[in-house]
């Protein structure tokens, strides 16, 4: 069946607002506003600004990110906006941005290119946060029932990975249903509006469609067997440069990643409880059963390693990749990071 590509022109201006608003960011790794104590210029660490919610926005808020990179004279500098991962896997690579989070799907199909960046962390894929939208009362009432019908997808990565993945564990062969490219921030209203059956997608817009659009999980990344983790990249030149820097950052978002999970509540609306960033009092309760049900952030161990060549067998299998992405060569021991540096 015909696959839609919708809105691409729209990605690529995403792609290079980005990467301009990254571009705009203050100075290069080496940057400094002033020194430590003992006179050593502070090192930047250019991240895409955290938003409103999660740990690192009120890290953001109280400072404690930049207290804990204190300490290997670093801080931070908040560059353009949190988002999908293949304009800021972009940026990486142009040495416009530092460290970014994305899923190891986007990853996978970022590496394809030629890429700037390594993984050095990683995050347990998210079982019930991601999957599978439909509209209560839909006739879709099993992942067979989308024959046939449109189901919209972010071309690439987590959400076209979600919905092959289920297709591929029901045995519905991928194209038998019509894949509507879209980008994420722009399905719900033609989500909403009944264009498209269904809506592959994950937390951060599954969330307000089950709390506010009357949406419901046909099936979530649980119930397909999802390998779909979530992981850190750092610029390639960042992390031969400042190993310490990246070991202070991954330290923090382990211990910060935890306190989140044991008390989801504390880190939403960390700016404001009131406009487009809010998490709004209906979205309150989703919000909090799925980043209790999360993980944090750790290392990348062995077992990761395998699951993370899974993602990238099956991108090339189902051709969202031209050939079969090897992930080792990419991925960074962050418990040896510097250890041979002088």
């Amino acid at each position: 069946m015909k696959t839609h590509r919708l809105a691409l022109a729209a990605t690529a201006l995403l792609a290079s607002t980005t990467l301009a608003a990254c571009g705009s960011s203050a100075g290069g790794t080496e940057a400094s506003a002033g020194g430590g104590a003992d006179g050593k210029a502070d090192v930047v660490l250019r991240l895409p600004d955290p938003g409103n919610n999660g740990f690192l926005a009120l890290g953001k808020k109280d400072g404690s990110l930049d207290r804990a990179l204190a300490a290997v004279h670093a801080k931070v500098a908040w560059t353009g906006s949190a988002g999908p991962f293949a304009p800021a896997a972009q940026a990486l690579s142009a040495d416009q941005l530092d460290v970014a989070q994305g899923s190891i799907t986007s990853a996978v199909a970022a590496l394809a290119q030629k890429p700037g960046f390594k993984l050095f962390a990683q995050t347990a894929p998210d079982g019930v946060g991601e999957g599978i939208l439909v509209k209560n009362g839909s006739p879709v009432t099993s992942v067979r029932d989308l024959v046939g019908r449109k189901v919209a997808v972010s071309q690439g990565g987590t959400s076209e990975y979600l919905l092959l993945k289920a297709l591929a564990e029901n045995g519905v062969p991928a194209d038998q249903v019509e894949r509507v490219y879209l980008r994420a921030d722009q399905t719900s209203g033609v989500f909403n509006s009944g264009q498209v059956d269904a809506w592959a997608t994950w937390n951060t817009f599954s969330t307000p469609a089950v709390a506010n659009a009357g949406a419901h999980f046909l099936v979530n990344g649980r119930e397909v067997g999802s390998d779909n983790y979530a992981v850190w990249a750092v610029r390639n030149g960042f992390a031969d440069k400042h190993p310490g820097v990246v070991r202070a950052f991954y330290a923090y978002l382990r211990e910060n990643g935890r306190k989140e999970k044991a008390d989801p509540a504390a880190y939403l609306n960390v700016f404001t409880d009131s406009g487009p960033t809010a998490v709004t009092p209906a979205e309150k309760d989703v919000a909090v059963n799925v980043g209790k049900q999360s993980a944090a952030a750790d290392a990348i161990s062995d077992a990761d390693t395998v699951r993370f060549g899974t993602v990238a067998r099956f991108f090339a299998e189902q051709k969202v990749t031209k050939q079969l992405v090897d992930v080792k060569p990419y991925l960074i021991d962050i418990d040896t990071l510097g250890d041979g540096a002088k």
